[in-house]
């Protein structure tokens, strides 16, 4: 996985680049990541690239506009919402995490603690409680760290690299 740009960024917003990068290569079976607004705006994700090549060894084509980290920032919001609503229609407190496990796949969606979300797509294979295990390490170490500011950054970050790509 080739690491996106970091450049110009504070030493908080390189800090999560890396834990994401890190998640991403160290755990074996995840495809993609994504780190969700409490409002539902994809801040960071996987590299894109490495999404495609893994496509197209797949043989198929790309669901949506952006592609999959955008497909799966959009899924990961979904579900956190509903998860979220169906708690507080059942009153049994908040939601800490969700999985949903698929012929083909997996999605983990892990509570970070300013009502962000972290979305894993994993593979067929991959170990289930490994991938928790590590979601979790990830949300305690970016939860204290994910500030309005640092969102604000990440989501400029974001816009800056698709405006760059698209020219």
């Amino acid at each position: 996985m080739t690491a996106p740009s970091t450049f110009g960024l504070s030493s908080e917003a390189r800090n999560l680049h890396w834990l994401l990068t890190n998640l991403v290569e160290e755990v074996p079976g995840i495809q993609s990541v994504a780190v969700v607004s409490s409002d539902g705006l994809l801040l960071l994700s996987s590299d894109p690239d490495r999404n495609e090549e893994a496509r197209k060894a797949r043989g198929t084509r790309p669901a949506g506009p952006r592609g999959s980290s955008a497909d799966l920032a959009t899924i990961v919001s979904g579900i956190g919402s509903l998860t979220i609503g169906t708690a507080k229609l059942m009153q049994f407190g908040g939601v800490k995490h969700t999985m949903v496990a698929m012929d083909e796949g997996s999605l983990f969606v892990m509570s970070i603690s300013d009502g962000s979300l972290l979305g894993v797509h994993g593979s067929a294979d991959c170990d289930m409680s490994v991938v928790a295990y590590h979601m979790a390490l990830f949300v305690g170490r970016a939860g204290h760290v994910l500030t309005p500011e640092l969102r604000s950054e990440l989501r400029k970050s974001l816009e800056a690299a698709s405006t760059g790509s698209t020219r």
